[in-house]
C-alpha cells in the first residue's frame, strides 16, 4: 500500500509550480518589490510542505533537499514578476489550476502521513495543512486575516473533506489508494471550484441555543397571528 500512494514527483512538483504562481501572481499585483514576489512564490508553492516535512520529522524538508524544487519556484516567480498583467487574464484557468492543486497537497500530505504510520485523525490534519499552509503562510506575510478562517469560498473545507474522505477510503475501508487518490483530488477540486464560481461559503460559528430561541419565538408569533386571522374572519362570518 505504501508504494502504491506515492505520488510521482513530476505531479508533485506541477502542484508546486501552480501554488508559486498564485502566490507570486498575488505579490505582483500588490505591487511588491522582486524579493517580496519570491517570497511568496516560495510561501505558495512550498510552504504547505515545509510546515508538514517540519511536523513529520523525518528530516531535512524535500523542498530544501530536492535540487528542483527551489529553481522551479523561483522560475514561476520570475513569469509571475514580468508576465503578471497576462497572467491576469488566465483567472477563470487559475481558479481550476488553483483547485486541482489543492487536492493534489491534500493527497500527498495525507499519503506523507499514511506512511509515517500516523492515526488516522494526524493523517486528516497532516493532509489539510499541507493544503492551507502555503495560503496560510502567505497571508501572514501580507499581515493579513488568513483566508482559511474566514468566510468565503472552500479552500480548507473541501481540503479537510477530501483528506476524511481518503483516510476512511484507503484505510479502514482498505479499497484500493490509486483510484481512492484520483477521487479526493477531484472531490477537492470540485468543491473548491463550485464554490468560487457559485458564491458558496464556509460555515462560520452559531449559538445553537439562542437560534432555536429564535426559531421558537417566530413560530410562536406566527401562531399567534394564525389564531389572529381565524378568529377575525370567524367573527365577519359570525
Amino acid at each position: 500500500m505504501a508504494e502504491t500512494l506515492r505520488v510521482p514527483a513530476a505531479v508533485d512538483l506541477a502542484a508546486v509550480v501552480v501554488g508559486a504562481l498564485t502566490g507570486g501572481l498575488l505579490a505582483a499585483r500588490e505591487g511588491f518589490a522582486v524579493s517580496g514576489v519570491l517570497l511568496l512564490a516560495v510561501s505558495g508553492g512550498l510552504g504547505g510542505g515545509l510546515i508538514r516535512d517540519v511536523l513529520l520529522a523525518e528530516g531535512p524538508p524535500i523542498a530544501l533537499t530536492n535540487q528542483a524544487y527551489l529553481p522551479t519556484v523561483a522560475i514561476a516567480a520570475g513569469i509571475t514578476f514580468y508576465f503578471s498583467g497576462w497572467l491576469s487574464r488566465l483567472t477563470a484557468l487559475l481558479v481550476v489550476l488553483d483547485a486541482v492543486t489543492l487536492g493534489f497537497f491534500t493527497v500527498i500530505g495525507a499519503q506523507k502521513a499514511q506512511l509515517a504510520g500516523l492515526p488516522s485523525a494526524s493523517v486528516v490534519f497532516i493532509g489539510t495543512l499541507t493544503a492551507v499552509g502555503g495560503a496560510l503562510i502567505r497571508d501572514m506575510l501580507l499581515a493579513q486575516r488568513a483566508d482559511i478562517i474566514g468566510p468565503g469560498p472552500y479552500n480548507a473545507v473541501a481540503a479537510l473533506i477530501g483528506a476524511t474522505a481518503l483516510t476512511v477510503l484507503a484505510g479502514p475501508l482498505g479499497l484500493d489508494p490509486i483510484p481512492v487518490a484520483a477521487l479526493v483530488i477531484a472531490l477537492v477540486a470540485v468543491l473548491r471550484v463550485l464554490s468560487v464560481w457559485r458564491g458558496w461559503e464556509a460555515p462560520v460559528a452559531v449559538d445553537l441555543p439562542e437560534r432555536t430561541r429564535s426559531r421558537l419565538v417566530r413560530r410562536r408569533e406566527r401562531g399567534r397571528r394564525r389564531a389572529g386571522a381565524a378568529l377575525f374572519r370567524r367573527r365577519r362570518r359570525g
